[in-house]
């Protein structure tokens, strides 16, 4: 399951926001003391201050504390785990949902853009005999419970009303959609085993065979492999009690591997959350310094809610790079939100990425275009001269030749929140320590997730690195 929100749609938007923290005409431009100065070390006194400010700047914005999702019965998530990590999803059996999501690269893989399946290695170290990549950055699966959109152009997605909406329309019968349990996120695993680059195959598999608009077919041949594995059928009816797996659909399966992202991968316990609990102490000068340029203007605006994320869409104005997704005279551009909606004022926009645990889960942007966090954040002073002098040379080098010669056409839909927008080295400086502040310690070692074995006996991609008991393996 390669995108799973399907990796960081927006660090822009703090970044956008950033962007406007530090517009000219903007009235409340942040005075943070330079870092490493005398005057930077705050008395306490200064010090409770700055934090009373940034908790009425926080609450202003609509910032609240992430509340932990309700606990998922042990039996799903055992269920989902397996699923999560087992080649047998894919149509040649060479790769799993959590290949582009591995523990190890805090549920990604570390590359600007994926490759997927036809593929060896893991990682940085993954090769495709073909050159071939993933047209988007693999992003990551941290509190998804927490997201009303999910993929970089939002195609799942929950209304107001509860709803959730898919490209594939009434294809998911009312009977699928009542398996769900976790909103959009049940929804979202249906829709990598679909695709060819991703893990379906264009040939050599039974599920190749079906076309495109053939997924139902294709989530019951998926199916049809699973009740062959009987540990698969015990394992769906422990975690569907009173049902039998004939009876089931891989909606069952996608909801869950839900379930499974859902209890394992949600995490509320940075500095953040502690300084939200009333500890002043949590964050340091810089971070503190840098919450209230982040708060002050507009950063928030998109930037905002318990994950930091609007779950709306923006164009940042950063470069196309990779293959593509078929848009444009040579087939090599990215719409972005575009494809999803047809509406011209949204090509290029791209979802406003969560930032919790961001630091973590670079590079950054939708095209991994940045493969440091600070420059993302710096990007987006005087965005449009930075789109204009884009380094390629922080790219693999597959991927340098590939930047897109796009820039006039994406800035005529860039954000206006990015227009004007100049900030300082010290502004960029504080804002990415504060994004640090966003990590939940245990974030930075997700081994306990991942099994040494699969019920379809087929390899585990990062299987070294598990280190959970015995007995939770499959």
């Amino acid at each position: 399951m390669r995108r799973f929100t399907h990796r960081h749609a927006v660090v822009g938007l703090a970044l956008a926001a950033l962007a406007a923290c530090s517009g000219a005409d903007d009235a409340t431009q942040p005075t943070a003391p330079a870092a490493g100065t005398a005057d930077a070390a705050l008395s306490r006194s200064d010090n409770s201050a700055l934090a009373a400010e940034v908790r009425t700047l926080t609450a202003g914005r609509g910032i609240t504390p992430l509340e932990s999702p309700p606990p998922v019965r042990p039996a799903l998530v055992r269920l989902g785990r397996a699923l999560a990590f087992d080649k047998v999803l894919s149509g040649n059996k060479d790769i799993a949902c959590m290949t582009c999501h591995l523990p190890q690269f805090a549920t990604g893989d570390a590359r600007s853009l994926s490759i997927g399946q036809g593929a060896t290695g893991l990682g940085p170290a993954r090769i495709h005999p073909g050159g071939a990549f993933i047209p988007r950055n693999a992003p990551p699966a941290f509190n998804l419970h927490a997201m009303k959109v999910l993929f970089w152009d939002g195609r799942v997605s929950r209304d107001d009303g509860g709803m959730v909406h898919t490209p594939v329309g009434d294809k998911i019968t009312p009977q699928m959609s009542a398996v769900f349990e976790f909103g959009p996120l049940s929804a979202l695993p249906l829709f990598p085993v679909l695709n060819r680059a991703e893990m379906r195959s264009d040939a050599g598999n039974e599920l190749a065979a079906f076309r495109d608009d053939q997924e139902p077919e294709i989530w019951a041949a998926v199916m049809k492999r699973l009740g062959a594995i009987p540990q698969y059928r015990r394992l769906f009816e422990a975690a569907y009690p009173g049902q039998r797996f004939q009876d089931m659909t891989f909606a069952h399966a996608s909801n869950a591997i839900a379930g499974f992202l859902t209890s394992q991968l949600s995490f509320n316990r940075s500095p953040w959350d502690r300084f939200l609990a009333g500890n002043d102490r949590a964050l340091t000068d810089v971070q503190l310094a840098g919450a209230k340029n982040f708060m002050s203007a507009r950063c928030s605006i998109c930037h905002n809610g318990p994950a930091f994320s609007d779950n709306l869409f923006h164009n940042v104005a950063v470069a196309q790079i990779g293959p593509g997704e078929g848009d444009g005279g040579g087939g090599h551009d990215d719409f972005g939100r575009m494809r999803v909606t047809g509406v011209a004022a949204e090509q290029y926009a791209f979802r406003t990425t969560p930032l919790r645990n961001v630091e973590l889960t670079g590079p950054w942007g939708h095209g991994g275009q940045f493969t440091d966090l600070r420059a993302f954040v710096d990007h987006y002073s005087e965005s449009d001269i930075k789109l204009h002098n884009f380094d390629v040379n922080q790219l693999e080098a597959l991927l340098r030749g590939t930047v897109q010669p796009t820039t006039d056409a994406i800035l005529a839909t860039r954000d206006p929140l990015l227009n004007g927008v100049v900030f300082t080295p010290q502004q960029v400086d504080e804002v990415t320590a504060f994004l640090s502040a966003l990590t939940d310690p245990r974030a930075r070692n997700l081994e306990r997730i991942t099994p040494r074995r699969v019920p379809s006996g087929l390899p585990v991609d990062g299987a070294v690195f598990a280190s959970g008991p015995p007995e939770d393996d499959f």
